[in-house]
């Protein structure tokens, strides 16, 4: 397996639960090589909200684009593009603000970027080689979410509720979705849809082998 001359960036993109995550992470999982890839959430690149009240902090729109530091997330792959390693920044998703903490994250010749707006930014697609976008069913994603939220992030039922209605749908038809349009493919059920996977995965293969 030859070191290629530049990094290959597939963006993964889509609706919150719409198994996203699970298609980059089996996608990784199946090329088992740890040298030769990496897998980047934007949800990392959340901005830094230290300075505002944890009651302000609270009430921010987690689902619009400006909610994001997308300068930072640019940037940051940009270097892996050069070979250059970066600090990943780590987001708690408890406290509603950037840890204080890093992840050393070394460069490697597939970049898999996955997120709900990472075709929202033209300078972040215009990095990317593959572009995916991961459609999945209103209700099959609300589920998905309030199942991790409130195992994973220590929110409650009625705040889960409360924030999709809120902003979560909304914030979905009126800036995710329609970045569909920028995709070269488009996977229906995310996690579950196995010929997707298997065809990503393929792909990747190739590319180590023969570039």
């Amino acid at each position: 397996m030859t070191e290629l001359k530049r990094p290959i960036v597939i963006g993964i993109a889509g609706g919150s639960g719409s198994g996203k995550t699970t298609i980059a992470h089996e996608v990784a999982r199946l090329i088992n090589d740890d040298d030769h890839i990496i897998t980047i959430t934007q949800d990392s690149y959340y901005k830094d909200n230290t300075g505002i009240p944890m009651s302000e902090r609270k009430k921010i729109n987690y689902d619009h684009p400006d909610a994001f530091d997308m300068p930072l997330l640019v940037a940051q792959i940009n270097q892996l593009m050069h070979k250059k390693a970066v600090e990943m920044p780590v987001y708690d998703f408890t406290e509603h603000t950037r840890s204080s903490q890093t992840i050393h994250v070394e460069p490697a010749d597939i970049i898999i970027l996955e997120g709900i707006l990472v075709l929202a930014d033209e300078d972040l697609r215009n990095l990317m080689d593959i572009k995916v976008y991961v459609d999945t069913d209103d209700d099959i994603r609300f589920i998905r979410r309030l199942e991790r939220d409130l195992k994973e992030r220590g929110r409650s039922l009625d705040s889960v509720i409360d924030q999709y209605l809120a902003t979560v749908k909304p914030m979905y038809h009126q800036f995710i979705e329609p970045t569909k349009r920028y995709a070269d493919i488009i996977v229906p059920e995310g996690g579950e849809n196995n010929v997707a996977i298997d065809m990503l995965t393929t792909k990747m293969r190739s590319v180590l082998a023969n570039d």
